[in-house]
């Protein structure tokens, strides 16, 4: 199991927390990809049902890839003075952590919570001495953030691009 005591004692002064997600948390973690999704849908033209079935039918399937392809995976809820967030998917691997997935609700994007996350999570991965991978839709604000923190592209799937922090960039 991905071990995220580090990442949570450094996020802990800011009032931020992590603590394993549970089964009841589910609805929360469909609101947060939902809310990931919605400038996509925006321009479908599909009505709200239509949307709705469609995010039911992707988290569904994200989320069960994610738990049957990462099983030593920390699956974590973010929470700001207790309340729940976000979410953060991450797993050490022999060769790189790995940020799964990191995901805010709307409102708390672009409050600096997200470059506080990732500052943390780069602590813990010079701490291993291992590099930091993370994939980002080819259009997704949050490259920006990712450059800015020091990863760097390093490979284009033409949906995704694979960025890398190493320990030694910073």
């Amino acid at each position: 199991m991905t071990d995220t005591t580090t990442i949570a004692a450094a996020l802990a002064p800011l009032g931020l927390s992590l603590r394993p997600f549970a089964a009841a948390d589910m609805q929360f973690l469909y609101r947060v990809y939902a809310e990931t999704r919605t400038e996509e849908l925006a321009i479908t033209g599909w009505n709200e049902a239509q949307q709705q079935a469609f995010l039911a039918m992707q988290f569904e399937a994200q989320h069960r890839y994610y738990q049957q392809n990462y099983a030593d995976a920390a699956f974590q809820i973010i929470a700001l003075a207790g309340q729940p967030i976000g979410r953060l998917y991450l797993v050490r691997l022999p060769v790189e952590l790995r940020v799964i997935d990191i995901a805010l609700l709307a409102a708390y994007r672009g409050r600096g919570l997200g470059s506080a996350i990732l500052t943390a999570i780069l602590d813990a991965g010079r701490g291993l001495g291992l590099p930091v991978r993370i994939h980002v839709e080819r259009f997704n604000p949050a490259r920006r953030l990712y450059t800015r923190l020091g990863f760097r592209q390093i490979d284009d799937t033409g949906i995704y691009y694979l960025m890398e922090w190493a320990p030694d960039a910073r």
